[in-house]
């Protein structure tokens, strides 16, 4: 009789060991649902199975070109094929690869394939005769099999037969465990080519053990999974998990449960589940399924008793959307914790930092999205930043090490050297994330996941939470991505509806209500448009049903869903002609607003059809440069020069055109001719957000005296629910400048207090303006201290990157060297310019020819673009001049209860490194406070920590200390 292989672990256990050890025991069942038949499982023992796999391993064995220990690639649409296959390549010594779904996009599917055959060097495949059509192009770059070609002969299965032992004859082989390679899983790759990740048969055994340990499940009950095999997530945490443990495992077909969420229910209650996974989209589906029922005696008492985990995972976990979930399970018996978000990656073999008290701690912190809690046994994280071990709270690259982390891609040593920089065995995982104070880690976002609008950078995480709040159960699925819009990107979101056909009214309540999320939270206009039922198969989807955001984009530019885009907009401009709704709700532009409406959308080169008479400029996206170039086209179009404050605090068409009206025009009449402008009368506050429930933010200029440099900041602080206003010094409208520091404190503590009669009051000021804010904020406690109130009145206050002592840094400052910095601050000319020209004879020159040098060397275009001369170059720097000349003699005295310190990297002028920086002048802080200052590291220098580039990580940052302040 031939013996069959078998398995011998020399110096650690194998997973073919495993496999045979669990058939010894004749414990154990795999239960698998045909897609589309949730009534009729396949139900085959651990013994039975593993007789099965035995037979078709010598199958694999006999392949022409088989070759021990090399990739044969599995593609197979049913759980069931993929089991048996995986199995049969593992117990014939090869290396198994569950390959995901092909794209459906003739270009990325051969693409792909070529991709794969050159990475696994022209492996076996085996898949099924109905997917051969797949491959036709590519068929020569894969030694191609199909299941119906090797199965002819079934194998023997008597359940009696006795265990195979470990025989002599040559067929028969020894298998290690250890280090030694197990499988492939693949990553990334349907427009692209893939990853493929190294799990060793160690890190697979001390996943499961670590899993296993996470919280003690119900002895004996079985696991339930309805992801695709080729994810990691369902082959370690859900099918080796449950053969390690000997319990049964239930595979239903995604599609299946997708369509029925409730399904979901019925298997878990039927089998008595105790651990399944499920990703906060379906969790999103299953609470909107349960709410929309009727809970009659006619509906299933489903008994989730048995339930002790839903580990979740492969997109954020919205915590409105945990908690719902969580309490329509407990009405079935599920306990208040059952659903765990967690972190995991393929290179860590899924979930391996889990938050086990869900939803209760995160709501108790104020998250909107799910923390992802502490590391199981066999892994460790830790948070990178500025080259550092960062501090808790402080935000950085997340990388992790342990016997759960692979050790590398196969064949990709580009992707190594990324994956490991360095070189002691952490793995970057190339998310952006911090560990608060209770060692919890909470994640931000992948580090490039970002979509960049006329240089405002907002986290496709935080667009994807606000739609998904604001629509609901109106669409079925949708994804956000960053597409091109003329010179910039835009965000695009493309939904699937919740049923076909898609009725016009619906389109266009739901184009309304994301629109006016982006809106109102990030200050952008989106391109909306929906999926037809066609193009389903199109979506670049995960074995998690996650749909990718960069893979979207790529297929996006490639005009993949081009009649998806037009075909959506003309349903929707047919249904607005035909019910009179192409204008917009409010009472039609006239003359005067009608131009400016396009000077706005000229400005920032958008469509003047999206926009109305009240269409704010910042929900536009505006940065300070497009302010500034707005004001240029406008000066220009009705020759007259609007100060820039008046579009700031005008900032829609309507109000924008009542004040031209007013300080321009002979009369009210719309169409009247410009005539003169009238001195303003000074305003320091400029409204950036002016509604919210939060504690309101108020921010103090620089020394350059504009509000301008916190327009991007204000964007990404717009979905934190409270308002935000800036403080602007006097003297840009032709006014008497400030003489002393007092004098703009006083003014300053009076606006804010006609504002926001009393506290809490939260305060930042970027560098000059920390100083002003120090100053403001120890008013603003003797106030409430003169009216018996024993609490500080300002909760939060924070310094952008200034120590308290700047006395000698204010001497350092003539007039020259402020329009120097104003210069470079401006983007007229480069930091390299300005370290060449700040020199002893610069400083020493009269300022007439200081000036005139200065604007030669600055861009012609730019300083068109911004509408500046030199007498308004001139007389910014005067401003800048003035408000630093007071500082010359300042001393900081006195304490404020407590201050938060954001440093980025110094001016080379200030110090010679950041830990410099820090330890000897940002440090000093604690003399003035009665608390320990709280230090958080933030990316960028001086002058860019809230530029474009590192606006997003800054404002995150800000959110993390003034919700720790209580604010």
């Amino acid at each position: 009789m031939e013996m069959p292989f078998h398995v011998v672990g020399e110096d650690e256990p194998s997973l073919q060991g495993l496999l045979e050890a669990r058939a010894a025991t004749k414990q154990g069942n795999i239960i698998c649902y045909p897609l589309g038949d949730t009534s009729t499982p396949i139900k085959v023992s651990y013994l039975d199975f593993y007789m099965r796999a035995i037979h078709l391993s010598r199958i694999v064995r006999h392949l022409p070109s088989f070759q021990d220990r090399h990739p044969i690639l599995l593609y197979f649409h049913e759980h069931w094929e993929n089991i048996v296959w995986f199995w049969a390549v593992m117990l014939a010594n090869g290396v198994p690869v569950l390959s995901p779904s092909f794209s459906s996009v003739e270009e990325h599917r051969h693409q792909h394939i070529r991709g794969l055959s050159k990475l696994l060097e022209h492996p076996i495949c085996i898949t099924h005769q109905s997917l051969l059509h797949l491959f036709a192009a590519e068929e020569s770059l894969l030694q191609l099999h199909t299941v119906e070609s090797l199965s002819h002969e079934k194998p023997a299965l008597d359940p009696s037969q006795s265990i195979p032992v470990m025989g002599s004859p040559p067929e028969c082989l020894a298998f290690t465990g250890g280090q030694s390679l197990a499988m492939l899983m693949l990553t990334s790759g349907s427009t692209g080519n893939a990853k493929a990740v190294c799990i060793t048969h160690r890190q697979v055994f001390a996943a499961i053990s670590g899993k296993a340990s996470v919280r003690p499940l119900n002895q004996g009950q079985p696991y339930l999974n309805w992801i695709d095999l080729n994810h990691v997530a369902s082959l370690v945490e859900i099918h080796i998990q449950a053969l390690w443990l000997g319990v049964d495992q239930i595979h239903v077909c995604a599609p299946d449960v997708v369509s029925s969420p409730t399904l979901f229910l019925d298997l878990l209650s039927q089998y008595k589940v105790s651990r399944t996974f499920a990703p906060n989209f379906f969790l999103g589906h299953l609470a909107s399924a349960l709410e929309s029922r009727s809970y009659s005696d006619s509906n299933p008492a489903w008994d989730l008793s048995g339930l002790q985990l839903i580990t979740s995972g492969g997109e954020a976990n919205d915590v409105n959307t945990t908690v719902a979930t969580s309490l329509l399970l407990q009405r079935y018996g599920a306990k208040p914790n059952v659903i765990a978000p967690g972190f995991g990656m393929t290179e860590t073999c899924a979930g391996a930092i889990f938050n086990l008290s869900c939803p209760r701690y995160d709501v108790e912190q104020g998250h909107s999205i799910a923390s992802l809690g502490k590391c199981m046994k066999g892994i460790d994280m830790r948070i990178i930043a500025n080259s550092g071990l960062a501090t808790p709270g402080e935000i950085g690259d997340l990388e992790v090490s342990g016997d759960v982390v692979f050790e590398g891609y196969y064949r990709n040593p580009v992707a190594n050297a990324d994956a490991f920089p360095s070189n002691d065995g952490w793995f970057r995982t190339g998310d952006q994330a911090y560990i608060n104070s209770d060692g919890h880690l909470c994640l931000l976002g992948r580090k490039k996941d970002v979509i960049n609008i006329n240089g405002v950078k907002i986290a496709s995480s935080d667009i994807e939470l606000a739609i998904e709040q604001t629509l609901g159960l109106r669409v079925k699925r949708f994804v956000v991505f960053p597409s091109r819009a003329l010179h910039t990107e835009q965000i695009t979101i493309c939904y699937v509806p919740d049923a076909w056909p898609h009725g016009p009214k619906a389109m266009a309540e739901i184009e309304e209500m994301a629109s006016q999320a982006c809106i109102a939270g990030f200050s952008a206009i989106p391109l909306v448009f929906s999926l037809r039922e066609a193009s389903l198969p199109s979506l670049p989807t995960s074995a998690l049903g996650k749909i990718s955001r960069a893979k979207m984009s790529s297929l996006f530019e490639k005009s993949v869903f081009d009649e998806d885009v037009s075909s959506h907009k003309q349903v929707l401009d047919d249904y607005r002609r035909r019910t009179e709704l192409c204008g917009s709700v409010f009472s039609p532009p006239t003359g005067i607003e009608a131009a400016l409406i396009d000077d706005f959308a000229q400005t920032v080169g958008r469509s003047h059809e999206a926009m109305g008479p009240e269409t704010r400029l910042f929900e536009l996206g505006f940065t300070s440069m497009d302010l500034i170039r707005l004001k240029r086209r406008i000066d220009t179009r009705l020759g007259i020069k609007v100060p820039l404050i008046v579009l700031m605090k005008n900032p829609t068409a309507r109000t924008l055109a009542s004040a031209l009206a007013r300080d321009c025009y002979l009369g009210a009449g719309a169409n009247d001719q410009p005539k003169s402008v009238a001195v303003l009368e000074y305003d320091p506050i400029v409204t950036l957000k002016d509604s919210g429930k939060k504690t309101p933010l108020w921010l103090v200029h620089p020394g350059v005296g504009e509000a301008l440099v916190f327009v991007g900041l204000a964007q990404q602080l717009a979905d934190d629910d409270r308002p935000v206003y800036a403080l602007r010094a006097r003297g840009f409208e032709g006014q008497a400048a400030f003489s002393c520091i007092d004098e703009v404190v006083t003014t300053y503590v009076q606006a804010i207090q006609q504002r926001q009669k009393e506290g809490p009051y939260a305060l930042a000021g970027y560098s000059y303006g920390a100083m002003l804010a120090f100053e403001i904020a120890k008013k603003l406690d003797a106030i409430e201290k003169s009216k018996s109130k024993t609490v500080p009145a300002v909760r939060f206050l924070g310094s952008f990157n200034l120590p308290p002592h700047i006395k000698s840094r204010m001497k350092q400052l003539s007039w020259n060297k402020c329009l120097l910095h104003l210069t470079f601050f401006l983007g007229l000319t480069s930091e390299e310019y300005a370290e060449k020209t700040d020199n002893a004879e610069y400083s020493a020159a009269d300022p007439t020819n200081a000036l005139a040098e200065v604007v030669r060397a600055s861009n012609p275009a730019r300083m068109v673009e911004l509408g500046l001369d030199d007498v308004a170059l001139a007389r910014w720097t005067d401003v800048a001049y003035g408000l630093q000349s007071m500082a010359v003699a300042y001393e900081p005295c006195g304490q404020v209860d407590a201050i938060d310190v954001f440093h980025a990297i110094p001016l080379k002028a200030a110090a010679a490194s950041r830990e410099e920086w820090v330890s000897d002048h940002l440090s000093k802080w604690r003399d003035f406070s009665k608390a320990e200052p709280r230090y958080h590291a933030v990316g960028g220098a001086h002058y860019t920590l809230i530029g474009p580039d590192h606006v997003v990580m800054f404002s995150k940052n800000l959110k993390m200390a003034m919700e720790a302040r209580g604010v």
